[in-house]
């Protein structure tokens, strides 16, 4: 079984704000009867059974990030220490970093697969260090045994080019091919999916419309290719008052469904 907890934050958005209500829409979008609950790399959806839905996070009704913070990473503590490995849907992607401050810790090891249109590694933008442009600065800062791989990126400007070599990150753009062994990993792997790294013909429903984005074929397949244990994921900036006949809902729902299937089939953690 898997934990699923939303994550209904969003005040880090640095453009458009509405995120913070996607978690029961996705949920919402799981369930509804126009699809089924099958997973394509075998198994069912099933709250309940393979799922256990934890609810969204209490408390986020402040407009500090540092204070939302530490309400995400405690949250996601206790999730964790149940002992089930945590799927978590946003909210605005600064709630990735939060959740790999309660992550990392347990590893001694760890991949970070980033599938995203923007890299996300601002040391800060427009003065705020926990805008959802800086969350991978912030953990890559924080943690020595992360690794980052970015796939899908199509908006590489100097400051981040400079955070990536820093970093030392791996990055393909979205023109890039990435092959099989590219996603084979010698360490746990934990993915988190922006979904504007689909193209906005594909989903419309996001903030930052980025043209030239991968297909939701795409993204499924090299989700699915993942070679190593994954230990844990987040589906964050899906913004349902940009979404068009709900079609970004169910490409979420999609997506989140894949992720469960890997960490519930994924070998030991």
């Amino acid at each position: 079984m898997i934990s699923l907890l939303g994550i209904p934050w969003d005040a880090s958005s640095s453009f458009l704000r509405g995120s913070a209500d996607a978690p029961p829409l996705i949920r919402e979008a799981i369930l509804s009867p126009s699809a089924n609950l099958s997973m394509e790399r075998g198994g069912v959806f099933q709250f309940g059974e393979t799922v256990v839905d934890i609810g969204d996070v209490m408390g986020l009704d402040t407009e500090d990030g540092a204070e939302a913070a530490e309400i995400i990473s405690k949250a996601a503590e206790i999730v964790l220490d149940e002992g089930r490995p945590l799927l978590s849907l946003g909210g605005d992607h600064s709630i990735t970093w939060p959740l790999l401050k309660a992550v990392a810790p347990r590893h001694e090891s760890l991949t970070i697969l980033h599938f995203d249109a923007h890299p996300d590694l601002y040391p800060d933008f427009e003065g705020d260090p926990y805008s959802h442009a800086c969350p991978f600065a912030r953990i890559m800062e924080q943690f020595e045994h992360v690794d980052l791989v970015q796939i899908g990126i199509r908006t590489m400007n100097e400051v981040c080019r400079g955070q990536v070599d820093r970093f030392g990150v791996k990055v393909f753009s979205a023109s890039d091919s990435v092959s099989a062994q590219e996603l084979h990993f010698d360490h746990p792997v934990y993915i988190s999916v922006d979904l504007d790294v689909l193209d906005p013909a594909f989903a419309p429903g996001v903030s930052h419309h980025e043209p030239g984005g991968l297909s939701t074929r795409e993204l499924l397949s090299m989700l699915q290719a993942v070679d190593a244990p994954v230990i844990g994921a987040d589906l964050v900036e899906y913004n349902p008052h940009r979404d068009l006949n709900g079609v970004t809902a169910m490409v979420a729902a999609k997506c989140a469904k894949e992720l469960t299937s890997l960490l519930l089939t994924s070998p030991d953690r």
